[in-house]
């Protein structure tokens, strides 16, 4: 059996070596170095079902390395996930074997990694869902959520800050079903770790709340064997298994050296690695008989895993039979029947800002929908970003304030999530969380702090996944908090990130809109821009209503029927001034109409012909106003048009003296307006 075995991590090592080789590109030293360890934990311990990839019970395996796809991509071949033609392709157009695992593209494959430490707080998010789900649906004798989150993870991903701030949130919440595989080579990109890297991970861990256990050498199958099951051993603290290897191992000049990271080994030097371990070297991506009869009784004890849960499911669903409906809707993502029923209505004439009303709105949502979960860095208070008397996420009987702020269990059971001065790992959890299943994350900051997070949420919309990012304190403004805390460029920013919904809502009834579609929205996630300000709630009656939101931009209100003269565009607060400036305009006789624009996004799919009728191509005066960066409103007002946006930072000052000292005023617009149509007059 040990020869097998060993048979078996050669031909991971070489099938990922013959992609490399066939691509021309791609990193081969992790694969050589940890496929033993990769191996020992699918083969032996990775609970998971070829036949079907999204098992709701299954362990989950997060390459946060993901430079070392080929390792994966091996495995999930040999395992029946992926056919031998798709390894062939591998890093080719087309195929679903990229240069990074990319979720939703490969089976098997549980999140995007690549840019280092993100998987790593995704798997963090992952096992705080388990848990959370095996507080709510869990039975003497049914234990139907039961399983373990494992990562494989680098150097690099624990030299990024996110790592940190993920690791320090798992031993806090002392997520003991989460397993963290080391692979310790001491080597990065340029060279030698010791040249960045000194500190003592072990202690570090140490201090965030982690068990750590070693495996001196990487290649000793049963070390790394007994290493995992203490650390499955282990349910009141996250395991760190540090795992000594050798980069490029095998290769004759390159392993142990930068050299077998971020490149193909060379015919030579692949030729040359497959004789020292005694392997073939011709024909490329040779699998032996014997390997691939044992991964085909593997894989059929794994999917015996999946029969017998299914088995156990069957008895839970005739001793529960709403629980086991109820598991089923969240693990498909639907939504519970009526939920967008009696929402909050905002009656006209009063003030409230948006942050207020979306945490109005985000209260009833909690009661309709169980499953949404979520938090914010530390700024509850602020964000408004909390589901109140639904409990705080918390280490069972771990000791502090039990009711905190919001009231109810302090558990896993609990849905709020207390992210701490996090951002950056905020987002990649709540991506964890979403990619597990069974739960809708929200999360909450200021919008200039958007900035900690783009990284997940770059990710998030990649990999078409529902999470909502809610951005308070939008504009300057915020006032006396200065240009530190004033967004400016961060809106047009966020606009850019492809499959990402921006939405700025103008009242608090366009905020309950604006929720109903992010959450309505499955294929990706959405970021709705709140004000910290108080704004008018606006009386509807001789304007387009609120439920216009869900087709992007929509006609808000127009001077009279007609010809028209001047067209004013604008998002969030500044729609106020819009509406007071286009007043002003129709009284001096200029047929105005103005089109509120939540988001870009939304209005930009809707059907050409819709889009004409809000902005008809015939009417070149326009005047877009936002409070932040005016970069790419030329798209909606053309060359002719004018911006009143702000294109330096802001000040420490109250709000309504930056917002008017920086040009955001009614009368600006008026006079943009003046400006645009004398533009239109003028001979071309």
């Amino acid at each position: 059996m040990k020869n097998l075995e060993e048979l078996c991590v050669n031909a991971l090592r070489f099938l990922a070596v013959d992609m490399i080789e066939r691509a021309k590109s791609g990193h081969p030293g992790l694969p050589l170095g940890a496929a033993p360890m990769a191996y020992v934990l699918w083969s032996r311990h990775l609970r998971h079902s070829p036949k079907n990839p999204s098992w709701p019970d299954r362990d989950r395996f997060i390459l946060s390395a993901g430079h070392g796809s080929a390792l994966l991509y091996a495995l999930l071949h040999l395992f029946g996930y992926l056919p031998l033609e798709e390894l062939e392709n591998f890093r080719q157009w087309g195929s679903r074997t990229p240069g990074h695992p990319e979720a939703g593209l490969t089976p098997g494959v549980e999140v995007t990694t690549g840019p280092l430490g993100q998987g790593f707080a995704n798997a963090v998010g992952m096992a705080m869902a388990e848990a959370h789900l095996a507080a709510i649906f869990n039975r003497p004798g049914f234990p139907i959520v039961d399983h373990f989150t494992y990562v494989l993870a680098s150097d690099g991903d624990l030299m990024e800050g996110i790592s940190a701030e993920a690791a320090s949130l798992a031993g806090h919440l002392k997520l003991g079903k989460l397993i963290v595989l080391y692979d310790q080579n001491s080597v990065s990109l340029a060279g030698s770790t010791a040249l960045t890297f000194t500190e003592d991970v072990r202690k570090r861990f140490e201090a965030h709340g982690w068990q750590i256990l070693e495996v001196p050498d990487g290649n000793d199958l049963g070390a790394i064997d007994v290493a995992i099951r203490e650390a499955k051993a282990e349910r009141e603290k996250p395991s760190l298994i540090c795992v000594r290897t050798v980069i490029g191992y095998g290769a004759p000049t390159k392993a142990g050296t930068f050299h077998a990271h971020g490149a193909p080994l060379g015919p030579e030097e692949a030729r040359a690695a497959k004789r020292n371990l005694g392997w073939p070297e011709e024909p490329p991506f040779h699998v032996p008989p014997g390997v691939r009869e044992h991964f085909a009784r593997l894989r059929e004890r794994a999917e015996e895993e999946e029969q017998k849960w299914n088995e156990l499911f069957r008895r839970y669903g005739e001793a529960y039979p709403e629980l086991a409906q109820e598991f089923l809707r969240r693990m498909k993502g639907e939504l519970p029947p009526a939920w967008e029923e009696g929402l909050p209505v905002f009656a006209a004439g009063t003030k409230i800002s948006t942050r207020k009303a979306s945490e109005a709105v985000l209260q009833a949502l909690g009661e309709r929908i169980p499953e949404l979960v979520g938090g914010s860095a530390d700024l509850n208070p602020s964000c408004l970003t909390w589901l109140k008397g639904k409990g705080d996420f918390q280490a069972p009987g771990k000791p502090g304030e039990v009711q905190g702020a919001v009231g109810g269990p302090w558990d896993y059971s609990g849905r709020n999530v207390h992210f701490g001065v996090r951002e950056h790992a905020m987002g990649a959890i709540a991506l964890g969380m979403a990619r597990h299943g069974g739960v809708i994350p929200f999360c909450g900051t200021f919008l200039v702090f958007s900035d900690y997070m783009r990284p997940p949420i770059r990710l998030s919309a990649m990999s078409h996944t529902r999470v909502i990012f809610v951005f308070t304190h939008d504009s300057v403004g915020v006032g006396e908090d200065g240009p530190t805390h004033q967004p400016v460029e961060q809106l047009m920013n966020l606009r850019c990130v492809p499959n990402l919904v921006v939405i700025r809502p103008s009242d608090a009834n366009e905020v309950r809109e604006a929720w109903i579609a992010a959450l309505r929205r499955k294929d990706g996630p959405t970021a709705i821009i709140l004000t910290r300000q108080d704004l008018p709630v606006l009386e509807r009656t001789n304007l387009a209503g609120p439920e216009n939101l869900h087709r992007g931009g929509y006609i808000l209100w127009q001077a009279h029927q007609g010809n028209l003269d001047v067209i004013i565009i604008a998002t969030g607060s500044e729609v106020h001034v819009a509406l007071e400036a286009g007043k002003k305009l129709a009284a001096e006789g200029i047929n105005a109409r103005v089109v509120a624009l939540p988001s870009f996004e939304l209005f930009l799919a809707q059907p050409e012909e819709y889009r004409e009728e809000v902005l008809p191509a015939e009417v070149r005066a326009r005047v877009a106003v936002e409070a932040g960066c005016p970069l790419g409103w030329e798209r909606f007002v053309g060359l002719d048009g004018v911006v009143v946006g702000i294109s330096r930072f802001g000040a420490s000052a109250p709000g309504p003296v930056v917002l008017e000292k920086l040009g955001i005023s009614v009368s600006s617009v008026v006079e943009a307006a003046r400006r645009a149509l004398g533009k239109e007059k003028a001979p071309r």
